[in-house]
């Protein structure tokens, strides 16, 4: 089994580590953007700058949808690809 986390492998599951790190981080980010969401706002003429706070706070958890659906779509081939090394490898020593 140590041959087998050699070489491209090893380098592999460093980058899978990287970008599945980086999805956690976005998906931790994004919960902390929708915890300060409000589901209901009654605003009043007053409270215009409530409801530009909380649009723009809409924006940006908008905006982290692409990444996070990158960053997961790469982190699962990523691991496909390095779990399909292992057992090619295995299998030809076999």
């Amino acid at each position: 089994m140590e041959s087998a986390l050699t070489g491209p492998v090893l380098y592999l599951l460093f980058a899978w580590g990287a970008i599945t790190a980086v999805f956690i981080g976005l998906l931790i980010w994004r919960s902390l953007l929708t915890s300060h969401e409000d589901d209901q706002l009654f605003l009043d003429s007053a409270g215009e700058h409530m409801a530009r706070e909380q649009r723009a706070l809409l924006a940006r958890i908008g905006s982290l949808t692409k990444p996070i659906a990158t960053s997961g779509v790469l982190a699962g081939a990523l691991l496909l690809v390095i779990v399909g090394m292992v057992l090619w490898q295995g299998l030809k020593s076999f």
